[in-house]
């Protein structure tokens, strides 16, 4: 029975969402329009994707730093494409207590800026580089609509930034840290993403190019879930970071920077969760498993020693763990558990107990599993641990496949997208006005070229004319 707290998905996906993230205590709002409180719930899974993501971002030699968070207007000035892109969502710190700044510094929405000052002084010979540096931080943006996680004006984030010698060196980094996203999209989060380049009009202000991690919500919404961008020497040149290169001349770095934020909690939320709260996969949930001992603590020692047992064995084996001793009704711990997403209960009741039983419950699934007392407990909940993660993606891989349509005319397009939409794969000239036409239909932007794709009929599906691209299309959060 799905929990009466939360709003049908098939009814009203929005309020659902809505109502998974407070029954899930995951975030609340905050007197600070437009900013979110991030709860217990919600930041422990972000917690648990800094340490899985920091892991493997100093496993590729990536340092943590730290940048201020308030940029002088004249250092956000330097490379126009930045400020004019980020403009309308600068917020601008004025006043100093009682009195006005002699020049006004934005709280920073990115920290392009901050890195290449910062570059510039310390960077003196080739022998100096790479240097590779990712901060964690939260940055600010002037949304006019805001929704949990999904777009907030305060939102917490990992941003890399790294300078090159050769621009080889830098593309090669852009390449190999949208490779790095994937891989945690796919082994931790378990979902599936499509990757490649943004067009022009859509790529980051002031990059040569953007690379992006695109997924796709259960509803058909498309996510853009990471970004990687080259900049050559665009900010380098407006910040004069150079350096004495192998030829004894003046060289200027090549640079690059990445980045993903705590709206991969709402895209878990909407690729895998259910009427009934949070589905989390196991390699990403803060609690892996929780035992429910089922009777009260005075009159059941025995139930209660096993549940200290399993709990002992499970914590031992490094399995996130805990044990619900609350006085609340078995049900009322179930539903729990459920709504918090725990990929694992386990039931110790005495009925089982008599027969030498425990019962490992299936957040995904819900499937009941009987298993004897004196099993290798933690043997047994791996494997499911690792079941749970491999169906999970692939229940998304299929729903994510069953919503990639191709198509072949703007007619084709309108209907898809207005009966169903999703990831839209269609043919474009590399023309900006066949995209604007393309925008026109319920918002929908590129999500991103597709690499090494091969045309579906040679034609621009608004024009007619000779196709450049094969593109994935959809409408977004």
């Amino acid at each position: 029975m799905a929990n009466k707290k939360i709003t049908s998905r098939s009814e009203d996906f929005a309020q659902w969402y809505t109502d998974v993230v407070n029954a899930a205590h995951l975030s609340s709002y905050s007197n600070v329009k437009g900013c979110i409180i991030l709860e217990p719930n919600g930041y422990a899974i972000w917690e648990m994707m800094q340490k899985r993501l920091d892991k493997m971002f100093k496993e590729t030699g990536h340092k943590n730093v730290a940048m201020p968070m308030l940029i002088p207007e004249n250092l956000m000035r330097k490379e126009g494409e930045l400020i004019n892109g980020f403009a309308p969502e600068v917020a601008w710190v004025t006043m100093g207590g009682d009195k006005k700044l002699e020049e006004r510094m934005c709280i920073r929405p990115t920290s392009e800026t901050l890195f290449s000052d910062y570059y510039a002084s310390v960077v003196n010979s080739y022998r100096d580089l790479p240097l590779k540096y990712n901060q964690w931080c939260s940055v600010m943006r002037w949304e006019k609509e805001t929704r949990p996680f999904l777009r907030s004006r305060e939102f917490w984030w990992q941003e890399g930034h790294t300078i090159h010698e050769t621009a080889d060196e830098a593309e090669k980094e852009t390449k190999d840290m949208l490779g790095v996203y994937e891989k945690f999209f796919k082994d931790y989060l378990a979902i599936p993403v499509l990757t490649g380049q943004k067009t022009e009009s859509e790529k980051f202000a002031g990059a040569e190019y953007t690379l992006t991690v695109e997924a796709l919500m259960y509803n058909g919404v498309c996510l853009q879930s990471g970004t990687s961008h080259y900049f050559g020497q665009k900010f380098s040149k407006a910040y004069d970071i150079k350096f004495a290169d192998r030829n004894n001349g003046t060289s200027y770095v090549y640079q690059t920077s990445w980045g993903v934020s705590s709206r991969m909690i709402g895209a878990l939320i909407m690729v895998h969760s259910d009427e009934d709260g949070l589905v989390l996969p196991p390699r990403i949930a803060p609690v892996q498993v929780r035992v429910i001992p089922i009777g009260k603590e005075e009159e059941s020692k025995e139930i209660y020693d096993l549940a200290d047992k399993l709990y002992n064995d499970l914590d031992s084996k490094n399995i996130s763990v805990e044990i619900d001793r609350t006085e609340k009704s078995p049900g009322f711990k179930f539903a729990e558990a459920e709504v918090l997403g725990i990929p694992v209960r386990i039931e110790v009741g005495k009925r089982d107990l008599e027969n030498g039983l425990i019962t490992l419950v299936r957040r995904d699934t819900k499937e009941k599993i009987q298993v004897s007392k004196d099993c290798d407990i933690a043997s047994e909940v791996n494997k499911l641990l690792d079941t749970i993660q491999k169906d999970m993606y692939d229940r998304a891989l299929t729903r994510r496949d069953e919503m990639t349509y191709e198509v072949k005319s703007l007619e084709e397009f309108e209907k898809q997208m207005n009966t169903q939409p999703g990831f839209i794969r269609a043919d474009w000239c590399g023309s900006t006005d066949c995209e604007a036409r393309i925008k026109e239909i319920r918002g929908c932007k590129p999500r991103c070229i597709m690499p090494n794709d091969k045309l579906l009929t040679g034609k621009c599906l608004v024009c007619g004319n000779e196709a450049k691209h094969l593109v994935t299309w959809g409408i977004q959060y």
